[in-house]
């Protein structure tokens, strides 16, 4: 590095520090997660095909065994977004994939639909922990220029799980194996990859932005940093400005409150849309091809998801950075919304197989190619750093919360307003995550610092803080130090 780099700031260095193996080997670690979020999340509804073969579950009770991971990942990315911020990045990765691996094994023992529906929901805290955790991390260990590349490459990992569940579905289906043998098995291999990963997680350095910025100890911080990357980044313990933003004064920030609606709302209205759709579309594949095998529709799914979501992924992280997140984001709502529209309006659409799925299978190119990628992206970039994963997990949580009531309703919606009723009101929801969007700056080319506004959000903060002394002062002084 030259002698004006080495001597620079550990924020900037990391800001202009060029691709490392450090930042592929961090893309790895966080990414094997998502594979294991995707895999878990979405073979569920292959899985239930089963199931209800089995157990004969009513709509109601199929609805909740789909969604309840989902409803438990709002939790659990709540939950482990706050504990990042307040304990460090390390002191809490790796657990969330650690309840991962039991919640994926206990699901395949699970006796009945109920204990099912319990391993499931204790899967979905480590799935929805996972996300505040590795976004954070990467989007904290990246440099300016590569940033969304490098983030949008870890939730990309999610395309292997996509890719995986179909082939293993259609593998142990065409082993002629039985129903109920099928179905535990592909759960329990969820379990694979998460395990997988759990020592490098636990090894992983502390963020260094997190000790710089929030803890204050830039040696500390230059010290691992320089380790964790051979010598890519290498820099001196100059001072940092501490930054720490206490919850009340996060949820009490206009700013950040903004942010929130953006962040949150766009994941929200997306998620309701995709994992609706996407956990569904064995009972979308069945309406439109209604004497399908259940062979047939796993690989039609598979040619869903290999055709368009993985394509879409690479346009993405090909992309992101050269576009701009926010805009890429506007655009993807924008052709999801088209695509579902057409599809709830053209006559017949929805019984001619092939039309179908290359009309379906736009709306899944450009869900990866915009909102998919960008939420997750930009909920990991315009939050102050010692609020960044609770805003991420907040955010991360609430769209969670919309996945679950698209899973949950869409087997409602569907008998109520048809496919194509279902798919129009999706179309809605694509236009709103358009609105939603402007409220949020565009943080392509900018450092995190900069497009946060971290020092500028907690000088005001601080600036309308209560006396100290005062009850609500003490409160947020406390809040601060935690």
């Amino acid at each position: 590095m030259s002698a004006r780099a080495s001597t620079a700031e550990l924020t900037e260095a990391l800001n202009e520090a060029p691709m490392s193996m450090f930042h592929l080997r961090t893309v790895l670690t966080a990414g094997m997660g998502f594979l294991t979020d995707a895999y878990d999340l979405f073979i569920i509804g292959t899985a239930m095909t089963l199931i209800a073969k089995v157990w004969h579950p009513s709509a109601a009770m199929t609805g909740l065994v789909s969604s309840t991971a989902l409803i438990a990942a709002f939790l659990g990315a709540f939950v482990f977004g706050r504990l990042a911020d307040v304990f460090g990045r390390k002191s809490v990765y790796g657990i969330e994939a650690a309840i991962m691996v039991v919640g994926a094994i206990a699901s395949a023992f699970s006796p009945s639909i109920i204990w099912l529906i319990i391993f499931r929901f204790i899967l979905g805290i480590g799935i929805g922990g996972d996300y505040p955790m590795s976004a954070v991390l990467m989007s904290e260990f990246a440099n300016r220029k590569d940033r969304g590349r490098l983030v949008t490459l870890v939730f990309s990992m999610q395309a292997l799980g996509l890719l995986a569940g179909p082939i293993v579905a259609l593998t142990l289906l065409a082993s002629g194996i039985s129903p109920d043998i099928a179905w535990r098995l592909m759960l329990g291999l969820g379990a694979l990859p998460a395990a997988g990963v759990i020592y490098f997680r636990r090894t992983m350095p502390e963020s260094p932005r997190y000790l710089a910025r929030v803890r204050g100890d830039t040696e500390a911080a230059s010290a691992s940093m320089a380790d964790y990357s051979g010598g890519a980044v290498k820099v001196s313990a100059a001072k940092e400005p501490r930054v720490r933003l206490s919850f009340m004064q996060f949820i009490s920030n206009p700013r950040t409150l903004i942010t929130l609606l953006g962040t949150a709302g766009t994941w929200f209205v997306f998620d309701y849309a995709y994992y609706g759709n996407s956990i569904s579309t064995p009972l979308v594949l069945k309406d439109v091809a209604p004497h399908a095998t259940p062979l047939q529709s796993a690989a039609w799914t598979l040619i869903l998801f290999a055709l368009f979501a993985v394509p879409g992924y690479v346009l993405s992280f090909m992309n992101m950075d050269r576009i701009g997140h926010r805009r890429l984001q506007i655009i993807g709502f924008m052709v999801m919304g088209l695509a579902f529209l057409s599809i709830g309006v053209i006559p017949g659409l929805t019984h001619v197989v092939l039309p179908f799925i290359l009309v379906y299978g736009v709306s899944y190119l450009f869900a990866e190619f915009g909102p998919n990628c960008t939420t997750f992206c930009l909920s990991a970039e315009l939050y102050p750093v010692s609020a960044r994963t609770t805003g991420h997990g907040m955010s991360a949580g609430i769209a969670k919360f919309g996945a679950f009531l698209g899973v949950f309703l869409f087997p409602l919606l569907n008998h109520a307003l048809g496919l194509s009723g279902t798919l129009t009101l999706t179309c809605v929801l694509a236009f709103v995550g358009v609105l939603l969007t402007l409220v949020l700056p565009e943080p392509a080319g900018r450092s995190l610092e900069e497009v946060s506004g971290e020092e500028e959000v907690v000088r005001r903060s601080d600036s309308v803080a209560p006396p100290r002394g005062s009850a609500a002062g003490a409160a947020g002084a406390a809040g601060a130090a935690g």
